[in-house]
């Protein structure tokens, strides 16, 4: 599912709103925009000396033939173009270092906020959605805040500025240029919407092409297997030409409203200059006066066509921020708990717990009532979608229970902090996830400004990892890849182990621990996960048959329902749901 698409569009702050917000995150750092202003202010005047130098150059050199005036000519326009140099070297600079800043601000507060997003908001948005979020809206953010609101200042100021010297020489001249501001308006009015709705589009699709590389990327093995590279090539073929539509759109736009702009002020200049010419006698209006009031006019060109180009950047800026704002508002996860647990002794009770992911599917658990006695080991076995893995996920708290309780040593789960919570538990998954970091990193995952070399080296030692760490060229500074990709997969899964063994938490979760591994790795990781497991309490998700049998107590899960529960010898001689699922696996020797 696309982010975009779960964006509450019909909640959408104004666009003055949003503008008003962006800004905001530069007004922290508005000494260097006042040293930008400055720059700028020095440009404008540069600008402004150019024009009226004309006039002078004109009549005392062109037509008097001053001598005098004629010598200086040189230095004035030199000190002119220096200025303006060293003006717009700081001001592009001082804005550059803003922008940056901006850019930098907002991807540490967002990727801070998607942190602490709850497991529910990553289930409706893809992730590959929030790194195009994350890096692609983000720079249309900065373009916005800094870029716009420097072609904003600076033509803004030069336009004031040249309009107010045409006005000086020649204000009836002047007001006929004025006189097509309306029309201006009204183009700028016509063109925000549609910049906005494209801006936005455009997002989507980006992040519409970052989902489909990204799987393809990471199912590359299937991909090859099963031939499957013309149909990712088809896949991304459409998300790409969406992309590009939406694009073409937006420069059609864009194209359209500038050259209107250029054409309407042309009208006016041609006016203009037929009317000085027909009346330069009557209006008094000599040779220097008319080719400076000239070069002013069409100095300001230039100012008028950028700062019609710039509704482009900042409509194109809100809805990006729009949508990086939807990020950062996004919820997290509740965590008012105050009560104080320490370490655990490990005593888990599930009293009628029932829940359900959204509202329009339904229960996926209904009444879950057991308890786990501190260091016992309760197996959770059943059919796919039964809800092992989501019963386990709930004592996380990665999700909100829609009724009942469960408890931890007698206390509420939800009236603990997170943090006191998970510093309790641990997990090991079927689908490993490791970090595109060192051997020793991912073990001391979570703990690295602590990192205790014995208790690590113990804990790779329990789960095996150091017999083929230790013959990698840089030991367990060797990195490991994305997703631990330069591993086997019975590596993975023997770091994941020992990450777990080197946390060292009272209560252990296992789903499918073994389950990417060969004979012999998995003999050596049941001997460490064996000794290991005196000394925890246990949930075993769909565990192996040997695991399962020395199990304290057996949960049998079947459609998001307890069915039966008891030791492996209790549940057999019932002959009952249990027995039926044993005898269908013992070929394989899982359950």
């Amino acid at each position: 599912m696309n982010a975009a698409a779960s964006d509450p569009q019909a909640a959408t702050p104004s666009g003055f709103q949003t503008y008003k917000r962006l800004l905001g995150y530069a007004w922290p750092y508005r000494g260097v925009f006042i040293i930008a202003v400055i720059g700028l202010l020095v440009v404008a005047a540069s600008e402004f000396s150019f024009a009226a130098l004309l006039k002078p150059i004109m009549d005392e050199g062109f037509v008097e033939r001053d001598e005098v005036f004629i010598q200086k000519i040189p230095l004035y326009l030199t000190f002119v173009f220096v200025a303006r140099a060293l003006g717009q070297f700081v001001e592009s600079y001082s804005m550059a270092w803003l922008g940056r800043k901006v850019i930098f601000d907002l991807r540490e507060q967002m990727f801070a906020r998607l942190m602490l997003a709850p497991t529910a908001y990553y289930d409706a948005n893809a992730s590959a959605s929030l790194i195009s979020k994350l890096i692609y809206d983000v720079e249309q953010v900065a373009q916005a805040s800094t870029a716009a609101l420097r072609i904003m200042l600076q033509d803004s100021i030069h336009a004031v500025v040249l309009l107010s010297y045409l006005f000086y020489l020649n204000a009836r001249l002047a007001f006929i240029f004025v006189l097509i501001a309306p029309i201006i308006a009204v183009l700028l009015h016509l063109t925000s919407q549609r910049f906005r709705v494209t801006s936005r589009n455009i997002q989507i699709t980006m992040g519409g092409i970052a989902d489909v590389a990204k799987e393809a990327f990471q199912g590359h093995h299937v991909v090859k297997i099963f031939a499957g590279q013309k149909h990712e090539q088809i896949v991304f073929g459409k998300a790409n030409a969406d992309n590009r539509r939406q694009f073409l759109k937006k420069a059609a736009v864009a194209a359209a409203s500038v050259p209107l702009v250029v054409l309407t002020i042309g009208v006016a200049v041609v006016t203009i200059i037929y009317i000085a010419v027909s009346n330069a006698q009557t209006d008094n209006i000599s040779a220097g006066t008319f080719v400076s009031f000239l070069g002013a006019m069409l100095m300001l060109l230039s100012p008028l066509k950028r700062l019609m180009h710039v509704n482009e950047i900042i409509q194109t800026g809100i809805a990006a921020a729009q949508s990086v704002f939807f990020a950062i508002d996004g919820p997290i996860e509740q965590d008012h708990g105050t009560a104080k647990l320490g370490k655990a002794a490990g005593r888990i009770e599930f009293d009628k717990v029932s829940f359900q992911y959204t509202q329009n599917k339904g229960d996926v658990l209904r009444n879950i009532s057991f308890n786990v006695e501190p260091g016992q080991m309760v197996a959770l076995v059943g059919s796919s979608g039964s809800g092992k893995t989501t019963t386990a996920s709930l004592l996380f708290r990665f999700y909100p229970l829609s009724q009942g309780e469960i408890r931890l040593d007698g206390k509420n789960i939800n009236e603990l902090p997170l943090n006191g919570l998970r510093e309790n538990l641990s997990m090991v998954t079927q689908n490993i996830v490791l970090f595109n970091d060192t051997i020793k990193s991912n073990i001391a995952y979570g703990d690295l400004e602590n990192l205790d070399e014995v208790k690590l080296m113990q804990a790779a030692k329990a789960a095996h990892v150091d017999e083929f760490a230790k013959d990698l060229p840089n030991g367990y500074e060797t990195q490991i890849g994305e997703q631990g990709m330069q591993l086997s997969g019975g590596q993975r899964q023997r770091l994941a182990i020992a990450r777990a063994i080197y946390k060292d938490a009272p209560i252990l979760v296992m789903d499918e621990a073994t389950s990417s591994l060969d004979a012999e790795s998995e003999s050596k990781v049941q001997q460490a996960i064996t000794t290991l497991l005196k000394k925890r309490t246990t949930l075993v998700i769909a565990h192996r048959l040997s695991t399962i049998q020395q199990a304290d107590l057996i949960l049998v899960f079947s459609k998001g329902q307890i069915v039966e529960r008891g030791t492996h010898d209790e549940l057999i001689e019932r002959q009952g749901f249990y027995t039926r699922l044993y005898e269908t696996r013992i070929q394989s020797d899982i359950l």
